[in-house]
């Protein structure tokens, strides 16, 4: 993998996963520190980016290049997000917030930037810049939950998160879609639209985290 696409588009981002790591969002879910309002907010959040980000992947399935990765993005489709929205579930369930309430809350201004980015990116990009744009959501949150997996948390409902994110069964999609990457036949020109949609899309991923420590809100 040294020499691959991937090694490279992961390397681009070294600094925002790093910058990720460090965030108090993240080590404040191994230590326990992370506020619960702030946790709260971030599932709220993150149910309602869900189910754009299943649209996005529909999206990009609906333009490759052979059947086969046309059925991984479908089954990614249903299956991850059926999986992280029972997390959510029984989350919500916990923390004792009214799916129904969940359910209507508005998008907080980064969630919105993000999901529109995404879907603009898969629609009217290529195949290649669809996947792309949605490999750092799959990547990021598993080896930010191998990270965490490592640590624990004494919260059991932020080691319930890790223990979804950090397992073997979410590293294999992600890993499904990292050789996806490297198997595409690109022009040097769409090549470079692909880093910046994936350099673009790591960043919104520390964005949403960040906006979930702070329980942001529309400014006006």
């Amino acid at each position: 993998m040294a020499d691959s696409f991937s090694a490279g588009l992961w390397q681009g981002v070294s600094g925002i996963y790093a910058a990720i790591l460090a965030h108090p969002f993240v080590t404040g879910l191994a230590d326990g520190s992370l506020p619960r309002e702030s946790f709260e907010f971030y599932v709220v959040q993150d149910a309602l980016y869900l189910r754009k980000y299943a649209r996005a992947l529909a999206a990009v399935g609906s333009r490759a290049p052979d059947t086969a990765q046309t059925e991984m993005f479908a089954r990614h489709a249903a299956g991850i997000v059926a999986a992280e929205l029972s997390l959510h579930e029984s989350l919500l369930a916990d923390l004792g917030i009214d799916p129904a309430t969940a359910d209507s809350a508005e998008e907080a201004p980064t969630s919105l930037a993000y999901t529109s980015y995404l879907l603009a990116s898969v629609t009217s990009g290529t195949y290649g810049e669809g996947v792309g744009a949605v490999l750092p959501c799959y990547w990021i949150y598993a080896e930010v939950g191998k990270h965490l997996a490592g640590r624990g948390s004494p919260d059991p409902r932020y080691q319930r998160w890790i223990d979804t994110y950090g397992a073997e069964e979410f590293g294999d999609e992600a890993r499904e879609v990292i050789a996806v990457t490297d198997k595409l036949d690109v022009t040097p020109a769409e090549r470079t639209r692909i880093e910046e949609h994936f350099r673009v899309t790591s960043r919104y991923e520390w964005m949403f985290w960040d906006m979930g420590y702070r329980r942001e809100t529309w400014p006006v």
